[in-house]
């Protein structure tokens, strides 16, 4: 019984028809205006600073609860 195999191509011909399909991605692609962008980074950012400031909250609350709990045997 004989095996039909398919060769696969070689991996530089691989590698090219994945660049070239990339590229061709890349061009359909609409991109942001500026100040969409500069908005976008805004809302980050505050969004961040608002995570950072409940954290550091919850730490320093932990950190005086874990004070209080290690001082009581003293």
């Amino acid at each position: 019984m004989a095996k039909t195999e398919t060769k696969k191509p070689n991996i530089f011909v691989r590698m090219g028809r994945r660049l070239k399909e990339t590229f061709s991605e890349l061009k359909r692609v609409t991109w942001p205006t500026f100040p969409k962008v500069v908005k976008s980074t805004g809302v980050v950012l505050v969004v961040v600073l608002a995570f950072l400031i409940v954290v550091t909250g919850i730490n320093f609350g932990l950190q005086a609860l874990l004070d209080l709990v290690t001082s009581i045997g003293d």
